[in-house]
């Protein structure tokens, strides 16, 4: 098989597990795709790149929480059924500013509206009242992998492929018996940073 965005590459995975043959290739690759997916899950968000346009609706007619945005082609909102209001990139400001969060390079995940524009929110209660009335067009996710990330990547993936020794959970050598734990403590480190907070 081949790897569809893992955040590590076989040739990384391998030099981590001292592997210089190609005998488990796919195997290896599994497991960076099965890393790499967990980590996703874990963070509530993809570490990759995809241009789309995508819809939001807004509790907020000030700031509009999105998803992670590299770059904006388009902003479009609606009062009706059509995406009829164009905004131009005076009417809004894309946070965090300068792209940091924390000093670790970030992507956009809010839009704030600016000068006399607000986000267009249905009244509570009405039948539109969570229609989607914002439509972007951009670069979506990440644009590089962050090097952290990479890393719990290349931990996690080791750690499924050398699962494989352990098929019931319990890891026997000459120092005796123990159990795999459920996830890995340096990878819940290296990843902590990225993982969406939840409200409520």
């Amino acid at each position: 098989m081949s790897i569809s965005n893992g955040y590590c590459t076989l040739a990384e995975l391998k030099a981590a597990l001292r592997i210089v043959d190609a005998i488990d290739d796919s195997l290896l690759e599994l497991a960076i795709e099965s890393a790499s997916r967990e980590i996703d899950g874990y963070c509530e968000r993809s570490f990759t790149s995809e241009t789309a346009t995508r819809v939001f609706s807004v509790d907020s007619s000030v700031l509009l929480l999105i998803d992670d945005l590299i770059s904006v082609t388009s902003i479009k909102t609606t009062n009706s059924t059509d995406w009829d209001t164009t905004w131009a990139a005076s009417d809004y400001q894309l946070e965090p500013l300068n792209g940091k969060v924390n000093g670790i390079a970030w992507p956009y995940t809010q839009v704030r509206a600016v000068g006399n524009y607000l986000w267009p929110v249905w009244a509570v209660g009405t039948p539109s009242a969570n229609l989607a009335s914002v439509q972007i067009v951009g670069v979506w996710g990440w644009s590089a992998v962050p090097t952290a990330i990479r890393q719990a990547c290349v931990i996690l993936a080791m750690r499924i492929f050398k699962r494989l020794d352990a098929p019931l959970g319990m890891i026997t050598n000459d120092m005796g018996s123990m159990r795999v734990g459920r996830f890995d403590p340096d990878v819940e480190a290296l990843v902590a940073p990225y993982r969406k907070v939840s409200a409520g």
